[in-house]
This record gives structure tokens, C-alpha cells and sequence, in this order.
């Protein structure tokens, strides 16, 4: 079984990047705060976007899953990215979201979360996912929790110390099993 190109959930459309997300994504991309934890801990500027979204796409190409365009059904705009992810060198396949400030604090992350996990036991058939959380993202850290997820270890990337939080499907009792 192929990994899904588009999944809906209640009130979310999880689908393939598109050239026309690029002004909605690079809005999202130059907050300073949603950036603070995420890739390099910097804000992007178009181009930086543009070669996020090509690395999304690539991933996909590559690996067969990857990192879904997330869209709220009821206003039809691109609100961030939700998927799974596994670059060359990651300790272990990454369920990870990036959301518009604006939509935090809505459970959209972890109602994306939840079908990129059930996604990843389903179609997959992985035992294990992880998240990277940088130690001072609370939100993400109870995002991470409210999805089952618990502390595993820390991992040392680029200097940092980043925590690993980690669900074996066994476990997987916030996510609808197989």
C-alpha cells in the first residue's frame, strides 16, 4: 500500500505542496517565532522557502512518504506542514508539524499529528516514530504527549542538545492502530 498523497481529517486537508503555497508557506516560514525551534532556528526568506518546499517534494520522491501541506478546510488556506521524515543521517523516522502562529493553541497539530502516526503504522508499518523537540518548545513537547509520545533520550545535533520523544505502535493508544 502506498503512503497517501492527501488525507482529511475533521477540519484539515493534509496534501502535496503546490508552487502557489509559496507566498502562504514563506509567511509562515518568516516568523521568527514559529522558526525559533525548527531547522536552522532562523527565519526564511522566500528562496530559503522555496528550497524547503523543493525538499519536501524531494523527500517524497525519495522515500515514498514526506511532509504533508497542512490546509484548513473551512478557510481553504495553507496553514503550515505536518508529515513524516526521515533525511539521511535522522536517528529514526520523524513525525514532526510547523503551524501558522496563528493557528496554535486550535489542536490542529495534533490532529495532523495523529494521522501522519496512523499513517506511519498503517501504510508503513513501522513499531517506532520519533519527534525532535528542541528542550524549550513547551507547546511542542504537549503536543508530542497529547499524542502519546514520552521522553526517550537527547540527541546531539549541530551543538544542541535535542530531546527525542518517541511512541511504539504497542503503545499507540491517542492514535487508532492498524
Amino acid at each position: 500500500m502506498a503512503m497517501p498523497l492527501e488525507m482529511e481529517t475533521e477540519r484539515l486537508i493534509l496534501r502535496q505542496f503546490r508552487e502557489s503555497d509559496l507566498d502562504a508557506f514563506a509567511e509562515i516560514c518568516a516568523d521568527p517565532e514559529v522558526m525559533r525551534f525548527i531547522g536552522e532556528f532562523k527565519p526564511l526568506d522566500r528562496a530559503g522557502t522555496w528550497r524547503v518546499i523543493a525538499t519536501h517534494l524531494g523527500h517524497w520522491q525519495l522515500r515514498g512518504y514526506g511532509m504533508w501541506a497542512v490546509e484548513e478546510k473551512a478557510s481553504g488556506k495553507l496553514i503550515g506542514r505536518v508529515g513524516l521524515w526521515k533525511p539521511e543521517g535522522w536517528p529514526e523516522l520523524e513525525v514532526g508539524w510547523m503551524l501558522h502562529r496563528a493557528c496554535w493553541g486550535r489542536g490542529f497539530a495534533s490532529e495532523a499529528g495523529r494521522a501522519s502516526i496512523n499513517a506511519a503504522f498503517r501504510v508503513l508499518g513501522v513499531d517506532h516514530l520519533i519527534s525532535v523537540i528542541h528542550p524549550e518548545n513547551a507547546l511542542s513537547i504537549r503536543v508530542a504527549e497529547r499524542l502519546g509520545e514520552t521522553f526517550e533520550r537527547t540527541w546531539a545535533f549541530h551543538g544542541l542538545e535535542l530531546r527525542i520523544y518517541g511512541l511504539h505502535r504497542s503503545k499507540a493508544s491517542n492514535a487508532v492502530r492498524p
